[in-house]
């Protein structure tokens, strides 16, 4: 991926988070009611996001997971009338991220290898010619390892964040739980990254001389030589 489309990607997860809880207030100050304010923050994100897909016609992994989060969101929008089950929504689609990422360890790749690939993989050079990750998952053990961990990280993370924002939405003043849902998600992600890397950085993902790319050095190693060593004398049978 490159660095626009890096940026782009960025900014829509930013404008994924901040969009929403910023129209709902707008809305209310407008006089219209808690339900119909959700509502609305429910479908105008999932409708930016289908547009997005089709207007640029690439899909990676990112914007399908978004967009269908979104769309999973107006679905539940329409389930019931009640303004606390439209704000505890957020809470339950949490709820199936974090089954979604623990459940990627039974099938495939782990949810965090293939968000991550598309960030990260040409600006992680682990050998001098950038490797591609998928040879990398192949050869090392130590590197599916640490995917699998961090994986499992997201998902209790994610876990933990969805029974705190339905507790939220049950409990709380109803004007303050968009905003405070959104500093919820915003506190969530910023501390599982930063417990993330530091865990790759402890197991060396980021150093090419750790132990997790021996394997690699010894592939590299030249084949022993038939010939004998100097000053070695050659048997001679018979």
């Amino acid at each position: 991926m490159s660095v626009p489309s890096r940026r782009r990607t960025l900014l829509r997860l930013l404008v994924d988070l901040l969009v929403p809880a910023a129209l709902y207030y707008v809305l209310r100050s407008a006089g219209m009611s808690v339900y119909l304010s959700l509502l609305v923050t429910s479908v105008a994100p999932a409708a930016m996001g289908v547009h997005t897909l089709v207007r640029e016609r690439r899909v990676d992994g990112l914007s399908v997971f978004m967009t269908a989060m979104m769309v999973l969101g107006v679905g539940a929008s329409l389930i019931s009338g009640s303004e606390r089950f439209l704000l505890a929504r957020e809470g339950w689609l949490t709820a199936v991220v974090g089954l979604w990422f623990l459940a990627s360890l039974r099938v495939g790749m782990p949810l965090t290898f293939l968000f991550s690939r598309p960030l990260l993989e040409h600006r992680f050079p682990v050998r001098g010619t950038g490797e591609p990750w998928d040879a990398l998952w192949e050869r090392l053990p130590r590197f599916r390892r640490a995917w699998r961990v961090t994986t499992v990280l997201w998902g209790a993370g994610t876990l933990l964040d969805s029974a705190a924002r339905v507790v939220m939405a049950y409990t709380l003043p109803v004007d303050a739980v968009p905003a405070l849902g959104t500093a919820l998600y915003a506190g969530t992600s910023i501390t599982l990254m930063v417990i993330a890397n530091v865990y790759f950085v402890t197991v060396g993902l980021f150093d090419r001389r750790s132990a997790m790319y021996a394997p690699l050095d010894h592939e590299d190693a030249p084949a022993p030589s038939a010939c004998p060593a100097p000053g070695q004398r050659r048997t001679i049978d018979g």
